[in-house]
Parts: structure tokens; sequence; C-alpha cells
């Protein structure tokens, strides 16, 4: 028989074998969760068993960044699949915004059904975006943060009011409690009628500042409000962008305000565990659990009061660090990835769990094809807004990092030795600064950037009259 005829005497269930499976994704995205204060990266005392179990089930990624330490252009890259310097959101304010796709609208137009709940605060509006559904968003009103001077430097004025940000209030998860009620909804009454691949992105504001949490959860860590174990006297807490933050917050606080901020983050954090939980049991009960990929993750970071830095928009891994733990089809259990990835590598996998192609020029490897031990792959984040006195630039290669400061001292670290950047190694290592150099240099020129972001800055000022 000819194979012309061979292949048309077979059923359409083989030609339908042949094509690669195709799985859903369920995704809980958190906000400023700094990823060491959880179990699976090795905190002693924050209970967080939900997350605990993904990583057993699961693949955690030990060394995960976010694009930029900062809610605006963290998501806003990982939306879109493009760098933060390239789309120009550097900071919170979007006076001017950016007509590009997102990663839903893309997926929708390739037969995947994208759902998103909840936070949006990205580069356009949520109407704009192109999700199969777009559920209670959460757009910044126009035009978000206005105080994106870096010289002179503009300095926040609530600093005393966030620093009072903590202890019982009542409903204070009321915005989240919401969120992920329509989230086990969607799960309960409509996954399992849904004929396609479908990813469904949950988008908590917790653990966010403020940290007012029930009167539960603050009992719970009621002998856990400690202080950093690091402070001002170390030599990271006196570089010149770590000043410029200090002063650009007004963070100057108390021990009993630095403890009880602490204390009311750790329960912020189990708070989201909670949802995580929620979430896991509705995937489970809708029947499709097993063929859906579950990823936990979140948009950047939190100092807490390291070398007396608070939130964001640094580059030390307190605040560029995220947790990133993916269980289900492509994802082998209880294992974990050294290798650097980023949030672009999440966006990838998604494409690669529901059958979907990329378009070209997007960022990002799919997670499910990293090695475990690469010491070859670079990922770079970036910080242009507001708080600084200029950009600023990050490389995580194997065991070193290297901070690209533009206006002050460059930092290197050995993180295998040195995790909690306490030793500037920049100028005792000139050969790895320039390897690391070379691989940022291959992304963008770091003069040029923030030659591009001061320009941008200076329209947007212009544009808010000023």
């Amino acid at each position: 028989m000819q194979r012309r005829n061979f292949l048309q005497t077979l059923p359409a269930a083989a030609f339908a074998a042949a094509a690669p499976p195709r799985h859903n994704v369920l995704l809980l995205l958190s906000d400023e969760h700094n990823p060491f204060f959880s179990q699976p990266y090795g905190h002693s005392f924050v209970s967080t068993p939900n997350m605990a179990k993904l990583a057993r089930r699961g693949t955690v990624f030990q060394n995960a960044y976010c694009p930029s330490p900062l809610c605006l252009p963290s998501r806003s890259s990982f939306l879109s699949g493009r760098r933060v310097f390239d789309l120009q959101t550097y900071g919170n304010c979007n006076v001017f915004q950016v007509d590009t796709p997102s990663y839903g609208k893309v997926l929708s137009e390739q037969g995947v059904h994208s759902v998103h709940i909840g936070k949006t605060d990205v580069y356009n509006q949520a109407s704009t975006l192109g999700f199969s559904e777009m559920i209670a968003p959460g757009d910044r009103a126009r035009p978000g943060d206005t105080l994106i001077s870096r010289v002179p430097l503009d300095i926040q004025k609530d600093g005393e009011g966030r620093g009072a940000g903590f202890g019982v209030k009542a409903n204070p998860f009321a915005g989240d409690l919401r969120k992920v009620d329509l989230a086990v909804e969607w799960l309960s009454q409509k996954a399992s009628t849904v004929d396609k691949p479908w990813t469904l992105s949950v988008n908590l504001l917790k653990p966010h500042f403020p940290h007012n949490v029930t009167a539960d959860l603050w009992a719970q860590y009621a002998s856990h409000a400690d202080l950093p174990r690091y402070g001002l006297d170390s030599a990271a807490a006196k570089h010149p962008y770590a000043e410029d933050l200090r002063k650009f917050f007004g963070s100057d606080y108390s021990e009993e305000t630095i403890r009880n901020l602490r204390r009311g983050y750790y329960g912020c954090i189990t708070f989201v565990d909670e949802q995580l939980g929620r979430l896991l049991d509705a995937l489970e009960k809708s029947g499709q659990a097993s063929n859906t990929v579950v990823v936990y993750t979140s948009d950047h970071g939190e100092m807490l009061g390291k070398f007396g830095l608070w939130w964001k928009r640094s580059l030390y891994e307190d605040s560029v660090r995220i947790p990133m733990i993916a269980v289900g089809p492509g994802f082998q259990a209880g294992q974990r990835v050294h290798t650097p990835v980023d949030l672009h590598d999440l966006r990838a996998s998604m494409f690669e769990a529901t059958g979907a192609k990329q378009p070209a020029g997007w960022i990002g490897q799919s997670l499910q094809s990293i090695p475990k031990n690469e010491e070859g792959r670079a990922v770079f984040s970036e910080f242009q807004g507001g708080g600084t006195r200029a950009s600023a630039f990050l490389i995580r290669q194997g065991r070193w990092k290297l901070i690209y400061n533009c206006a002050a001292p460059h930092q290197l670290f050995d993180l295998e030795k040195d995790p909690d950047e306490l030793n500037n190694l920049a100028a005792s290592q000139p050969k790895t600064v320039q390897r690391l150099e070379a691989e940022l240099r291959r992304i963008c020129s770091p003069e040029e950037e923030n030659r591009r972001a001061e320009e941008f800055t200076q329209r947007q000022l212009r544009a808010l009259g000023r």
C-alpha cells in the first residue's frame, strides 16, 4: 500500500496523538513576597504549608528574579514579553500608555482561553489587554506615582504613614478574598466546560504593605516580632543608592516599628498561603488538576528593613528575588533548580504548557526546558524609576551577581559564599566584573538606557506640569 493511501486509512485519533499535549495553567501571582520568608526557601517559622506542598509535588526554582523590583514595571514586562527599558515603563507613573499585546491576547488568538482576575497595574488599561476574560481588574489610576524625579531626588511624603501600617484591622484582606472567591467560582463552574486549554491568573495585593492582619494571624507571630540581621552598619547600607532609597522613603523607623512591620508581614504571607490552599482545593474538585500546571510566584520582593531599606526599588536580593514553584505536567516532583530564571521564563512556560507559540522577539525560555544547574545562563533585571539618582542593572550568572550602577560604584557579590551581599568584590575581581558587564552589554547599553530613562522621565514631568 502506498504511504498516502496508508495514512488515509488511519483514524483521526492517530494524528491527534502525535500532537504535543496541551495543558491548562493556574497562576497565583502575589505582590511583594520576598521568597526567603517561606518554608520552601528555608524559613524557620513563617508558616506556608501550601507552598511547601507545592514544593514537594513539583519544582522549586531557587534563584528566580523579577524584571524590575517595582509593581508596574515588573508586571508590564511579564505581560508583554518585553524588557522594561524597551517598554519605557520605568516606574509606577502611567501618564503615558503603551500599545503592545499582552500574553493573554496572544494566547486567546491561538485558541487558548486566557483569564485574568485581580490586579493589573500594567502599561495600559485592563480593557485593552485582550484576555478572553478580564474579571475584577485593578488598574492604577492615572497618572499614578508622580514622585519620579531622580535629580533632584523626589521624596515620598508618607513614610510615617507607611510605618504605622501594621497590626489588627477589620477586614484587612477583603479585596483579596473577593478575588479568590471569584477564582474558586470560575474553577468550580467554568473550568471543566471550556473546550480548549485555559490559563487562569489570580492576582493578589498581599503581602504588599500595609501589613495589617486579622487577630489570629497577629497572635500567631506574637513571639516573632524580630529585627533584621543586617542593618545600617553593613557596607551595603552605605552605598549611595541605598542612601537615596532611605531618603526617598523616609523610613527611619524605631525598633518597635520595625518589629511590628515584620510581624505583620509574616501574617500577610501566611494569608497568601491560605489562599493558595483554597485554589488548590478548588482545582482538585474541578477535576482538572491532573491536566493543569500550577505556579506560585510574585512580582518582586520586600527588603523588610534589611540594610535599613524597606519595600522595593533596590537590586539587592531581598527586593529583586521572587518565589517560583511549579507543579504539574512537565515539572518533576521534589526537584530544585539552581539555574537563574525570571518571570519571562514563567510566561514562556505558559505558552509551552498550552501548546501555543510565543511571538518572535519575546523574551524567555520555558521553565520545563531549563537545566537544573547551568552555570552559563544569565538573567537580567533593572531599576530606572524614582528613588535613586540614576539607573541600575543586574546580571546574575552562576554564583556571581553584578549590580551596574550608572552613578555610583558597581557591586559584585559571590552569592554562594555571601548570600546576604555583605562583601562587594568589584575591586578585587575585575575579570569577573568584565565578564558580567559583557553579558549586560549584550542586552543593552547601560549608559544609553540611563540617558533614555532620564529623557523619558523629563517628558513625564512636563506632562505632569512640573
